[in-house]
């Protein structure tokens, strides 16, 4: 059964804790029990998990609501479910105003905790992936991998094969440009779009080259306050931020070593620690891997790890050239035309002539399905045009091809 979350239960009621951790259980979720208040901060911070059952009432020692106040001095970055067996407005209400995402009265009904974490969980996932979208990269234009020719419709069919049969381990090779992100996105909707909850499930990117290699790491998995200088506060990596869904780690690569490491352990033992921490989180990922490298020569050469070759290339699928894919280069222009008439609302191309066809079709397009999407977005932002021809298209299109990529 995938795993929904790591569930972190604090009440001195041993029995209804331990009832109600079998039953979280058999839902899927990751359950840690604690009866006592004592250093219950310090555990809590420590295990990380994705939601707080807190009891309100914790017969010696602090009290729940004294905890909750601790933790939001923490800055903790997950939701806290108050317990309570007063049946009166106060306690909720100042659970509520010190921060707790929402509270459940006792004796209460086990199916009423199930719904309140699921609503919490899915809302945290969805918060987690578009503020990481928003200061990371843009979505790709399209979600659906476009192509009829015969080598693409084998790779399709492979790729679905290995989304629906739930492997969480997939390396996709190609030429930059061949749409690589486009492919990883439609796998992780053949894993997942079947789910009524397919919107929450998360799916973030990662180029591993995009940032500074002393950044990398601390963005790959994360760091606890304290762990280094500018530490100020506990941080998820990418790997808990796409637990339960999808990560895809671009340009793997130009991977460094030593990261390279730790990400087959993270492969193999489906854990992750953050910088400076001291416990193994359980995660539920699905790792797409995806690179233009040769990454045997990369091993060959001493660059990439032998070892994680081979854990990633159990289940890969190769991207060929948008060369080689035939009158898939009409239809991909053809749909291009329409996504950027409709972004910069002009009047859409509608035809393309026999002239402009062959003169697509016979170049080499070193730059792939990416530079074919900037010739037309230029062609249509550019021009008020209803055919498209020869003549509108960039003149290196009609030009030497080996002279274009050299540049």
């Amino acid at each position: 059964m995938s795993k929904k979350g790591r569930i972190f239960l604090l009440d001195d009621d041993e029995l209804i804790i331990s009832m109600l951790a079998r039953s979280l259980q058999k839902e899927g979720y990751v359950t840690h029990m604690l009866s006592s208040s004592e250093r219950a901060v310090e555990k809590i911070c420590a295990w990380q998990p994705h939601a707080l059952l807190l009891d309100v009432d914790l017969g010696e020692g602090l009290n729940g609501l004294d905890l909750l106040e601790m933790l939001q001095a923490e800055n903790i970055d997950f939701p806290v479910v108050m317990l309570t067996a007063d049946d009166s407005a106060e306690s909720a209400i100042r659970a509520l105003r010190n921060g707790a995402a929402d509270y459940v009265n006792k004796p209460f009904n086990i199916e009423e905790v199930k719904i309140v974490l699921e609503k919490l969980l899915a809302n945290a996932r969805l918060k987690n992936e578009v503020e990481y979208l928003k200061k990371s990269t843009t979505a790709s234009l399209g979600r659906m991998f476009i192509g009829e020719s015969a080598i693409i419709r084998k790779l399709l069919e492979d790729a679905g094969k290995i989304a629906r049969a739930g492997v969480q381990s997939i390396l996709i090779t190609g030429k930059s440009g061949t749409g690589k992100e486009v492919l990883a996105r439609n796998i992780h909707y053949w894993k997942f779009g079947a789910r009524k909850d397919y919107e929450s499930v998360p799916y973030i990117a990662i180029n591993c080259t995009a940032l500074p290699e002393n950044l990398i790491e601390g963005e790959l998995f994360g760091h606890v306050k304290g762990s280094f200088t500018d530490a100020k506060s506990d941080k998820k990596g990418v790997f808990e931020l796409a637990d339960g869904g999808t990560l895809l780690l671009d340009e793997i690569g130009d991977m460094r070593p030593e990261l390279q490491g730790k990400l087959l352990r993270v492969l193999e033992e489906r854990t992750v620690r953050r910088i400076g921490g001291k416990v193994d989180l359980p995660i539920d990922v699905t790792i797409i891997a995806a690179s233009n490298r040769d990454l045997k020569q990369a091993v060959n050469d001493g660059i990439f790890r032998e070892d994680l070759y081979y854990r990633l290339t159990s289940f890969s699928v190769e991207l060929p050239p948008l060369k080689m894919r035939g009158d898939d280069i009409l239809l991909l222009t053809k749909h291009f035309m329409q996504t950027f008439a409709s972004k910069y609302a002009k009047k859409p191309i509608e035809n393309i002539d026999k002239n402009a066809e062959a003169l697509l079709k016979d170049y080499d397009w070193p730059g792939n399905v990416r530079e074919l999407r900037n010739v037309i977005e230029r062609c249509v932002v550019m021009e008020n045009i209803a055919v498209l021809t020869a003549e509108y298209l960039p003149l290196d299109l009609g030009g030497n091809n080996q002279q274009f990529s050299e540049r």
